[in-house]
Order: C-alpha cells, then structure tokens, then sequence
C-alpha cells in the first residue's frame, strides 16, 4: 500500500535501519517508511551489525532510546560504534518525550536527531528526507540576486 509517495524518493537507491527493542514500533517505522525508501527492521543492535554489512549498508539507522540507554548504563558509546561500522550513516533516536534527556546526550555524541513519539507518517518521513537530505526544506531565494 502506498500512501502519499513521491516518484523521486520510491526509486532512491539508500536504505533505513530500524532497529528498536518493541516489535510494534519497528513495524510501524517499516511501514511509514517503506513505500518511499527500501527499509529493514531489526530487534537487536547485533542483528543490524550482521546485516549491515557488504552492500546491505544501511544510510540511516532509527535507534530505540532503550539501546542507548543500555550502552550508556554500561560505559559504552553507541552512537560512535553505530558510525565506526556504517560509515557515513546518520542516526535518529526514536524515543518518548521522557526520554529527551538520553536523545540529547546522543545527539552530543554524534547522533543526528530524535524522532519523537507519537509517530506520525508526515513527522516520520519529513524528519528522514530532512537527515537524508531529500527533498527537505526550499532553497531560499534572495530578493536582488533573481537578475
């Protein structure tokens, strides 16, 4: 089913990872996004790092807040381990308005954004055509400079 999809970003050649812990937010990322970009869910961040690899490389990975609250609780940085092992990938931390203090530290640590619950489609996809730079905002044209 395709709602609402522009030509342009259905044959764009780049990927999505949703990677996020609840079943049901994975299938409905998968299923805002998929008509308009090729996107795959994942239940672990390990699942992605084994898919993720050769050219299945993802171009943008949408994180669950609960991953990035795991890996900070132990010491460790995920935002810098996600972009070691997709090169050039931006990251979105899907996350509750509670949770907007961990989206932030991540964002600190390199990661591109938040996606804010509650999810809707035109949220969803702006925020993606934003990050991956598709179609976001219109070029500002200054008065004077037409000729």
């Amino acid at each position: 089913m395709q709602i609402g999809v522009e030509t342009s970003k259905a044959v764009d050649q780049r990927r999505v990872f949703v990677i996020d812990e609840d079943d049901i937010t994975r299938t409905v990322l998968q299923f805002m996004l998929q008509d308009e970009i090729e996107t795959h869910e994942m239940a672990t961040v390990e699942e992605a790092f084994e898919k993720g690899v050769g050219w299945l490389k993802p171009d943008l990975v949408l994180i669950g807040v609960s991953f990035v609250k795991q890996v900070t609780d132990e010491g460790g940085d995920l935002v810098a381990h996600i972009k070691m092992r997709f090169d050039g990938a931006r990251i979105l931390i899907v996350c509750d308005k509670a949770d907007e203090p961990v989206a932030v530290a991540a964002i600190r640590a390199g990661a591109n954004g938040a996606l804010l619950k509650p999810l809707t489609l035109e949220n969803v996809r702006s925020k993606v055509d934003t990050v991956l730079g598709r179609g976001g905002a219109k070029p500002i044209v200054k008065l004077g400079m037409l000729g």
